[in-house]
């Protein structure tokens, strides 16, 4: 049996007793009932995840995964295929924008060669899990090989294993990195929606008009030439998507596996979210949504999977920062349910109760 079958039957549903646990222990803290508003409502899905009403976050982790894109070819973004590489320096040296937020939380970051089209020299923090040297241009034919895109979904799989067997993940949080990705995203999700193409395909990097209406066009071209099968989601994975995206379903898999909240970065790994869906449903209780990104496509996937996002800073960088920040708002919203007293610890009154008018 291959690991990912193996990992799909394992996940278990959250312990929903735990929802109505630590419900009654909010209801029981210093404050009037619901004013902490979502913060409580992210505390009881912790609760149900972890299993317990006071639910702990201090090993953090981010996860990012980089490939590169073949469909970079048709001129897609606004940057040169090279910057994938040259941005994996970059991290592995602390100078982008996750490192420094990553720094900010507390959390430790992997860093995982899913199919960069270069060869990485081995640096500390860095995992080679390399499917192929990037994806095939999915306007002239399929992104990868079928084989290749369960082999994508389980080195994901197994970096969260082994990360989790070398020392504890209390939160997990999935990042990327690869230029040309918002367009494989944006065809898996429009490969699982009705919608128009123009209404998940947003500007990336940056792109002018003419390169919006070129995407838009490469992703309706590889749709329809690779005509993917949506009742299997390895194959949308493989007809039109990338091995970082793959990677960071497998992600997600894994860590719903393990019993690990997870929360999900932007466009990128809200398309790896919604694959992580469709393979096995279950996941969806795990996973939180780290902030609205400024991509459209998005959206489209936080309403499919119904997730309020935690954030919203006009954000669309990518990396796994707006799940880096979302995780310091998680920490926060566990440490309520922990170490906040209750009314009868602090000797506080509770609220007045109605009286019953008798008739």
């Amino acid at each position: 049996m291959r690991k990912l079958e193996t990992v799909i039957k394992s996940i278990q549903p959250v312990d929903h007793r735990f929802l109505t646990e630590a419900q009654d222990r909010l209801d029981s803290l210093t404050k009037p009932r619901g004013s902490l508003g979502y913060l409580e409502e992210a505390g009881k899905q912790l609760a149900a995840i972890r299993r317990t009403t006071q639910p702990e976050i201090k090993e953090k982790v981010v996860i990012v995964m980089a490939a590169d894109h073949g469909v970079t070819a048709e001129g897609v973004s606004a940057y040169p295929r090279e910057v994938t590489s040259q941005m994996i320096h970059n991290f592995i040296t602390g100078g982008a924008a996750i490192n420094v937020l990553a720094r900010h939380i507390g959390a430790k970051i992997i860093l995982v060669d899913m199919g960069v089209a270069e060869d990485i020299e081995s640096a500390p923090g860095l995992l080679d899990m390399k499917v192929d040297y990037g994806t095939r241009n999915m306007v002239t034919g399929p992104a990868m090989t079928y084989e290749q895109a369960l082999l994508s979904l389980e080195r994901g799989i197994e970096v969260v294993e082994k990360q989790a067997a070398a020392s504890p993940i209390d939160i997990l949080g999935t990042g990327d990195m690869g230029i040309g990705n918002t367009t494989a995203s944006s065809a898996i999700i429009a490969a699982f929606s009705d919608l128009p193409i123009e209404a998940v395909s947003g500007r990336g990097t940056g792109i002018d008009d003419e390169t919006l209406e070129r995407k838009i066009e490469c992703i309706k071209q590889a749709l329809d030439l690779n005509q993917p099968d949506i009742s299997d989601p390895v194959d949308v994975l493989a007809k039109v998507g990338g091995f970082e995206i793959g990677g960071i379903a497998g992600c997600i898999l894994s860590a719903a596996n393990l019993g690990i909240p997870v929360v999900v970065d932007g466009l990128i790994s809200s398309a790896a979210a919604l694959l992580a869906y469709k393979i096995q449903p279950l996941v969806n209780d795990y996973i939180f949504a780290g902030h609205q990104s400024v991509e459209i496509g998005q959206t489209v996937v936080l309403k499919e999977l119904n997730k309020i996002p935690l954030l919203d800073l006009n954000m669309r960088l990518g990396e796994g920062t707006g799940a880096a920040l979302a995780i310091h708002i998680l920490e926060a919203s566990a440490k309520v349910l922990s170490e906040m007293a209750t009314f009868k610890e602090a000797g506080v009154s509770q609220e007045n109760k109605k009286s019953k008018t008798k008739s």
